[in-house]
Protein backbone atom coordinates (compact mmCIF):
# COMPACT_ATOMS: atom_id res chain seq x y z
CA UNK A 1 0.00 0.00 0.00
CA UNK A 2 1.41 3.35 -1.10
CA UNK A 3 -1.13 5.70 -1.41
CA UNK A 4 -3.13 7.30 1.30
CA UNK A 5 -6.39 8.87 1.28
CA UNK A 6 -5.42 12.43 1.20
CA UNK A 7 -3.04 11.04 -1.80
CA UNK A 8 -6.54 10.22 -3.09
CA UNK A 9 -8.31 13.07 -2.58
CA UNK A 10 -5.76 15.42 -4.15
CA UNK A 11 -7.94 18.13 -5.93
CA UNK A 12 -11.24 16.68 -5.81
CA UNK A 13 -13.88 18.41 -4.52
CA UNK A 14 -16.99 16.26 -3.45
CA UNK A 15 -19.28 19.75 -2.28
CA UNK A 16 -22.94 18.85 -2.96
CA UNK A 17 -22.58 15.48 -2.70
CA UNK A 18 -24.05 12.72 -0.22
CA UNK A 19 -22.37 9.86 0.89
CA UNK A 20 -23.68 6.95 2.67
CA UNK A 21 -21.56 5.02 5.00
CA UNK A 22 -22.15 1.93 6.42
CA UNK A 23 -19.90 1.34 10.11
CA UNK A 24 -18.58 4.22 9.92
CA UNK A 25 -18.04 4.79 13.89
CA UNK A 26 -14.50 3.34 13.70
CA UNK A 27 -11.50 2.03 11.98
CA UNK A 28 -11.65 1.89 8.40
CA UNK A 29 -14.86 3.45 8.07
CA UNK A 30 -14.32 6.37 10.54
CA UNK A 31 -11.21 7.08 7.99
CA UNK A 32 -13.44 6.64 5.09
CA UNK A 33 -16.04 9.26 6.17
CA UNK A 34 -13.60 11.74 7.83
CA UNK A 35 -11.54 11.70 4.64
CA UNK A 36 -14.85 12.12 1.99
CA UNK A 37 -16.11 14.66 4.97
CA UNK A 38 -12.42 16.59 4.50
CA UNK A 39 -13.25 17.06 0.82
CA UNK A 40 -16.62 18.20 1.31
CA UNK A 41 -19.32 15.42 0.88
CA UNK A 42 -22.41 15.14 2.85
CA UNK A 43 -21.52 12.16 5.45
CA UNK A 44 -24.75 9.85 6.55
CA UNK A 45 -23.42 7.27 8.58
CA UNK A 46 -25.64 4.30 9.67
CA UNK A 47 -24.10 2.40 11.73
CA UNK A 48 -25.30 0.05 15.03
CA UNK A 49 -23.95 2.66 17.73
CA UNK A 50 -25.19 6.17 16.74
CA UNK A 51 -23.73 7.66 20.52
CA UNK A 52 -20.33 6.07 19.24
CA UNK A 53 -20.19 7.53 15.49
CA UNK A 54 -21.46 10.98 16.73
CA UNK A 55 -18.76 11.41 19.44
CA UNK A 56 -15.53 10.39 16.71
CA UNK A 57 -17.30 12.39 14.03
CA UNK A 58 -20.00 15.20 12.85
CA UNK A 59 -22.06 13.97 10.58
CA UNK A 60 -25.87 12.58 10.12
CA UNK A 61 -26.17 9.20 11.83
CA UNK A 62 -29.15 6.76 11.35
CA UNK A 63 -29.29 3.67 13.40
CA UNK A 64 -28.46 0.31 11.22
CA UNK A 65 -28.17 -3.39 12.65
CA UNK A 66 -27.15 -5.30 9.53
CA UNK A 67 -27.99 -8.65 11.64
CA UNK A 68 -31.62 -7.78 11.29
CA UNK A 69 -32.98 -7.26 8.13
CA UNK A 70 -35.67 -5.43 9.24
CA UNK A 71 -33.33 -2.98 10.21
CA UNK A 72 -31.12 -2.83 7.14
CA UNK A 73 -34.65 -1.92 5.75
CA UNK A 74 -35.70 0.50 8.17
CA UNK A 75 -32.43 2.47 8.01
CA UNK A 76 -33.04 2.40 3.95
CA UNK A 77 -36.39 4.22 4.41
CA UNK A 78 -35.11 6.92 6.79
CA UNK A 79 -32.33 7.80 4.57
CA UNK A 80 -34.56 8.00 1.56
CA UNK A 81 -36.84 9.73 3.10
CA UNK A 82 -34.27 12.74 3.73
CA UNK A 83 -32.16 12.53 0.53
CA UNK A 84 -33.68 12.41 -2.72
CA UNK A 85 -30.08 11.19 -4.13
CA UNK A 86 -27.32 9.45 -2.59
CA UNK A 87 -23.94 10.06 -4.59
CA UNK A 88 -22.06 7.28 -3.03
CA UNK A 89 -22.99 4.46 -0.70
CA UNK A 90 -20.18 2.38 0.95
CA UNK A 91 -20.66 -1.11 2.37
CA UNK A 92 -18.11 -0.89 4.92
CA UNK A 93 -19.38 -2.88 7.76
CA UNK A 94 -18.60 -6.49 8.85
CA UNK A 95 -17.82 -9.08 11.12
CA UNK A 96 -15.16 -11.50 10.28
CA UNK A 97 -14.33 -14.78 11.68
CA UNK A 98 -16.39 -14.85 15.12
CA UNK A 99 -17.64 -18.66 16.61
CA UNK A 100 -21.07 -19.82 15.08
CA UNK A 101 -23.35 -17.22 15.61
CA UNK A 102 -26.68 -16.31 14.05
CA UNK A 103 -28.57 -12.98 13.12
CA UNK A 104 -32.06 -11.77 13.71
CA UNK A 105 -33.45 -14.00 11.17
CA UNK A 106 -31.16 -16.94 11.67
CA UNK A 107 -28.62 -16.78 9.30
CA UNK A 108 -25.31 -17.53 9.86
CA UNK A 109 -23.52 -14.39 11.37
CA UNK A 110 -21.13 -13.39 8.31
CA UNK A 111 -23.16 -13.94 5.10
CA UNK A 112 -26.33 -12.51 7.36
CA UNK A 113 -24.35 -9.31 8.51
CA UNK A 114 -21.26 -9.09 5.17
CA UNK A 115 -23.79 -9.75 2.62
CA UNK A 116 -27.57 -9.88 3.40
CA UNK A 117 -27.68 -6.81 5.01
CA UNK A 118 -26.14 -5.38 2.92
CA UNK A 119 -28.28 -6.80 -0.01
CA UNK A 120 -31.53 -5.20 1.77
CA UNK A 121 -30.03 -1.94 2.98
CA UNK A 122 -28.37 -1.16 -0.79
CA UNK A 123 -31.80 -2.46 -2.75
CA UNK A 124 -33.94 -0.35 -0.50
CA UNK A 125 -31.97 2.76 -1.06
CA UNK A 126 -31.82 1.98 -5.07
CA UNK A 127 -34.66 4.33 -5.56
CA UNK A 128 -32.13 7.35 -4.82
CA UNK A 129 -29.16 6.04 -7.52
CA UNK A 130 -28.98 8.15 -10.16
CA UNK A 131 -26.65 8.29 -13.36
CA UNK A 132 -22.88 8.49 -11.57
CA UNK A 133 -23.49 6.78 -8.56
CA UNK A 134 -21.24 4.18 -7.30
CA UNK A 135 -21.50 1.37 -4.50
CA UNK A 136 -18.36 0.25 -3.39
CA UNK A 137 -18.86 -2.88 -1.45
CA UNK A 138 -15.81 -3.66 0.81
CA UNK A 139 -14.53 -7.39 -0.01
CA UNK A 140 -11.17 -8.79 1.15
CA UNK A 141 -8.78 -11.12 0.04
CA UNK A 142 -10.12 -13.36 2.05
CA UNK A 143 -13.02 -14.45 -0.46
CA UNK A 144 -10.04 -16.77 -2.08
CA UNK A 145 -11.16 -19.02 1.23
CA UNK A 146 -14.08 -19.80 -0.62
CA UNK A 147 -16.76 -19.76 -3.06
CA UNK A 148 -20.66 -19.99 -2.35
CA UNK A 149 -21.53 -23.26 -0.44
CA UNK A 150 -25.09 -23.59 -1.88
CA UNK A 151 -25.34 -26.78 -0.82
CA UNK A 152 -25.43 -25.25 2.89
CA UNK A 153 -24.59 -21.70 2.62
CA UNK A 154 -26.04 -20.84 5.99
CA UNK A 155 -24.41 -24.02 8.27
CA UNK A 156 -27.71 -25.59 8.93
CA UNK A 157 -25.29 -28.59 9.15
CA UNK A 158 -23.22 -26.78 12.47
CA UNK A 159 -21.13 -29.52 12.34
CA UNK A 160 -19.92 -28.31 9.41
CA UNK A 161 -18.81 -25.04 10.56
CA UNK A 162 -15.48 -23.33 9.68
CA UNK A 163 -15.54 -19.48 10.77
CA UNK A 164 -12.73 -18.77 8.01
CA UNK A 165 -14.64 -20.67 5.18
CA UNK A 166 -17.94 -19.09 6.41
CA UNK A 167 -15.84 -15.29 6.57
CA UNK A 168 -14.71 -16.00 2.42
CA UNK A 169 -18.03 -17.17 1.31
CA UNK A 170 -19.57 -13.95 2.67
CA UNK A 171 -16.65 -11.97 1.33
CA UNK A 172 -17.29 -13.94 -2.23
CA UNK A 173 -20.63 -12.88 -1.71
CA UNK A 174 -19.35 -8.89 -1.94
CA UNK A 175 -18.20 -9.45 -4.99
CA UNK A 176 -20.80 -11.42 -6.56
CA UNK A 177 -23.38 -8.89 -5.32
CA UNK A 178 -21.10 -6.05 -7.20
CA UNK A 179 -21.04 -7.97 -10.42
CA UNK A 180 -24.71 -8.47 -10.63
CA UNK A 181 -25.61 -5.30 -9.52
CA UNK A 182 -23.18 -3.89 -11.80
CA UNK A 183 -25.54 -5.97 -14.90
CA UNK A 184 -28.74 -4.70 -13.50
CA UNK A 185 -27.41 -0.59 -12.76
CA UNK A 186 -24.87 -0.32 -14.97
CA UNK A 187 -26.98 0.91 -18.07
CA UNK A 188 -28.94 3.62 -16.11
CA UNK A 189 -24.76 4.99 -14.87
CA UNK A 190 -25.46 3.19 -11.27
CA UNK A 191 -21.71 1.91 -11.45
CA UNK A 192 -20.79 -0.37 -8.45
CA UNK A 193 -17.37 -1.79 -7.11
CA UNK A 194 -15.76 -4.51 -4.38
CA UNK A 195 -12.80 -3.41 -2.71
CA UNK A 196 -9.82 -5.53 -1.10
CA UNK A 197 -9.14 -2.67 1.60
CA UNK A 198 -5.56 -4.38 2.63
CA UNK A 199 -5.12 -5.92 6.34
CA UNK A 200 -5.53 -3.40 8.94
CA UNK A 201 -6.22 -4.48 12.68
CA UNK A 202 -9.18 -2.39 13.81
CA UNK A 203 -12.04 -3.64 16.02
CA UNK A 204 -13.19 -6.48 12.74
CA UNK A 205 -10.17 -8.63 14.30
CA UNK A 206 -12.05 -8.63 17.60
CA UNK A 207 -12.42 -12.36 17.50
CA UNK A 208 -8.89 -13.53 16.16
CA UNK A 209 -7.13 -15.71 18.21
CA UNK A 210 -3.47 -16.30 18.84
CA UNK A 211 -3.59 -19.57 16.17
CA UNK A 212 -4.70 -17.65 13.94
CA UNK A 213 -1.55 -15.62 13.81
CA UNK A 214 0.69 -18.16 14.53
CA UNK A 215 2.59 -20.32 11.73
CA UNK A 216 0.50 -21.59 9.68
CA UNK A 217 -2.53 -19.75 10.96
CA UNK A 218 -4.75 -17.73 8.26
CA UNK A 219 -3.52 -14.54 9.40
CA UNK A 220 0.31 -15.98 9.47
CA UNK A 221 2.62 -13.36 7.57
CA UNK A 222 0.27 -10.92 6.44
CA UNK A 223 1.77 -7.21 5.28
CA UNK A 224 -0.29 -4.96 7.79
CA UNK A 225 -1.25 -1.38 7.22
CA UNK A 226 -2.67 1.81 8.80
CA UNK A 227 -6.23 3.33 8.48
CA UNK A 228 -4.85 6.02 5.98
CA UNK A 229 -3.37 3.53 3.92
CA UNK A 230 -6.37 0.78 4.11
CA UNK A 231 -8.88 2.83 3.68
CA UNK A 232 -7.32 5.06 0.27
CA UNK A 233 -8.56 2.31 -2.38
CA UNK A 234 -12.33 2.64 -0.71
CA UNK A 235 -11.94 6.22 -0.94
CA UNK A 236 -10.11 5.59 -4.70
CA UNK A 237 -13.32 3.93 -5.61
CA UNK A 238 -15.80 6.08 -4.45
CA UNK A 239 -13.82 9.39 -6.01
CA UNK A 240 -11.57 8.38 -8.71
CA UNK A 241 -12.02 9.90 -12.60
CA UNK A 242 -9.99 7.04 -13.76
CA UNK A 243 -13.03 4.82 -12.57
CA UNK A 244 -15.64 6.64 -14.59
CA UNK A 245 -18.04 4.55 -16.84
CA UNK A 246 -16.78 1.50 -15.70
CA UNK A 247 -17.83 -1.19 -12.56
CA UNK A 248 -18.43 -4.46 -11.46
CA UNK A 249 -14.67 -4.72 -10.93
CA UNK A 250 -12.45 -5.74 -8.04
CA UNK A 251 -9.84 -3.40 -6.70
CA UNK A 252 -7.09 -3.45 -4.59
CA UNK A 253 -4.35 -1.22 -3.91
CA UNK A 254 -5.74 1.29 -6.02
CA UNK A 255 -5.83 -0.14 -8.97
CA UNK A 256 -8.37 -2.65 -11.28
CA UNK A 257 -7.10 -5.99 -9.87
CA UNK A 258 -6.14 -9.03 -12.30
CA UNK A 259 -7.43 -12.55 -11.68
CA UNK A 260 -5.55 -14.39 -8.90
CA UNK A 261 -2.43 -16.37 -10.14
CA UNK A 262 -0.45 -18.80 -8.65
CA UNK A 263 2.28 -18.05 -6.68
CA UNK A 264 1.08 -14.60 -6.45
CA UNK A 265 -0.63 -12.94 -3.99
CA UNK A 266 -4.13 -10.53 -4.10
CA UNK A 267 -6.38 -10.96 -7.14
CA UNK A 268 -9.72 -12.13 -7.38
CA UNK A 269 -10.85 -15.87 -7.52
CA UNK A 270 -12.87 -17.21 -10.52
CA UNK A 271 -15.79 -18.11 -8.56
CA UNK A 272 -16.02 -14.71 -7.63
CA UNK A 273 -16.89 -12.91 -10.53
CA UNK A 274 -18.97 -15.86 -12.49
CA UNK A 275 -21.76 -14.12 -13.98
CA UNK A 276 -24.38 -17.33 -13.50
CA UNK A 277 -23.09 -17.35 -9.56
CA UNK A 278 -23.85 -13.61 -8.90
CA UNK A 279 -27.10 -14.38 -10.59
CA UNK A 280 -28.18 -17.20 -8.47
CA UNK A 281 -26.82 -15.05 -5.49
CA UNK A 282 -28.86 -12.10 -6.58
CA UNK A 283 -32.03 -14.55 -6.45
CA UNK A 284 -31.41 -16.35 -3.36
CA UNK A 285 -30.96 -12.89 -1.63
CA UNK A 286 -33.90 -11.33 -3.05
CA UNK A 287 -36.01 -14.43 -1.96
CA UNK A 288 -34.62 -14.82 1.63
CA UNK A 289 -35.46 -10.76 1.63
CA UNK A 290 -39.19 -11.14 0.62
CA UNK A 291 -39.45 -14.53 2.96
CA UNK A 292 -38.27 -11.99 6.17
CA UNK A 293 -39.90 -8.84 4.62
CA UNK A 294 -42.79 -9.85 2.26
CA UNK A 295 -43.19 -8.77 -1.15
Amino acid sequence: MTNTTDDVLDGIDLTGSTVVITGASTGLGLQTARALQSAGAQIVAAVRDVDKTRAAIDCETVQLELGDLRSARAAAEAITGRHDRIDVLINNAGVMAPPLTRTAQGYEMQLGTNHLGHFVFTTELAEAFGGGTRVVNLSSRGHQLSGIRWEDPNYDDESAYDKWQAYGQSKTANVLFTVEAERRWGPRGVHSFAVHPGVVYTDLARHMTRDDFSEGGTLANLEVTDVAHGAATTVWAATSPELDGLGGRYLEDCHIADPAAEGTEGGYAAWAVDPEQAARLWDWSQQQAELILGG
